[in-house]
């Protein structure tokens, strides 16, 4: 790489509702335009950005991790420029939350060993003044233990093409998944998925589907089958967007969560 650049990796923190997700569209705003834009004034020129995930819209990150090449005099001379004077002029829907320098060869996308989301139900009969964009209201009650039952039905390797949606390009739907943890706090129900990666939908199609095992319109039996089955058309309806982060990033040295706070 030229030396006169660094390449650096940014946390980005972004409220999806404002945004057509992160992908550059033509004639729509994008969380990845917005970023490059800023970058582009700082810089003085065009700077490319990748991303460890690509989110659709209406979709948050809590910390995304991005990387990109700036200058290597401006990085080592003010590291907050990148942090605190790109946060001056990104919109208040976006945030910088951490920036380090890394390796020339490091990919914020090909590197990532783990990606992590979180999809949040609001599970009450009225809902939320303050959480309609944050969580995908339930009203119903939704059992807890079934829903646990049928997620670990979907732990380790297998083809998860039962949950892929129409238009993915992955070339195979096969994934494995490390973890996936279901909890209640209060009236809200967390999904935390760990895999991978993640093919088209996969994660607002998983939770569709366990939320009408929790509302016992499907056994965990049933969604077993439905897994081997691997026939998306027999699947629940996907889960709106609002409801799912991207919450972390791994890799082998660091984990994008964990920088968040670095300078």
């Amino acid at each position: 790489m030229d030396l006169a650049l660094q390449r650096i990796v940014m946390v980005v923190e972004f409220d999806g509702s404002a945004f057509h997700g992160w992908q550059k569209q033509n004639n729509a705003l994008t969380v990845q335009e917005a970023l490059e834009d800023v970058l582009h004034k700082i810089e003085g020129k065009a700077v490319v950005t990748f991303a460890a995930g690509r989110t659709d819209t209406g979709v948050h990150a809590e910390a995304m991790l991005v990387h990109c090449d700036v200058s290597s005099k401006r990085w080592l001379r003010s590291h907050s420029a990148y942090l605190h004077g790109c946060n001056r002029l990104l919109p208040d829907s976006v945030r910088v939350v951490g920036v380090l320098a890394v390796a020339d060869d490091f990919h914020a996308r090909f590197d990532c060993r783990r990606r992590v989301y979180r999809y949040q139900i609001w599970n009450r009969n009225t809902a939320s003044a303050l959480q309609q964009w944050r969580h995908w209201w339930m009203p119903r009650t939704l059992d807890l233990e079934l829903m646990q039952q049928a997620g670990a039905l979907c732990l380790g390797t297998q083809d998860f093409s039962a949950l892929r949606a129409a238009g993915c390009q992955a070339a195979h739907a096969t994934r494995t998944i490390h973890q996936l943890k279901i909890e209640r706090f209060d009236h809200c129900i967390s999904i935390h998925v760990a895999a991978d990666a993640f093919i088209y939908h996969m994660v607002r199609n998983l939770v569709g589907n366990l939320v009408e095992v929790g509302l016992s319109k499907r056994t965990p039996d049933e969604f077993k089958s439905l897994l081997e089955g691997r026939d998306r058309s027999k699947g629940a309806a996907t889960a709106p967007a609002h409801g799912l982060y991207f919450v972390d990033a791994h890799y082998d040295e660091f984990r994008s969560r964990a920088l968040i706070g670095s300078c």
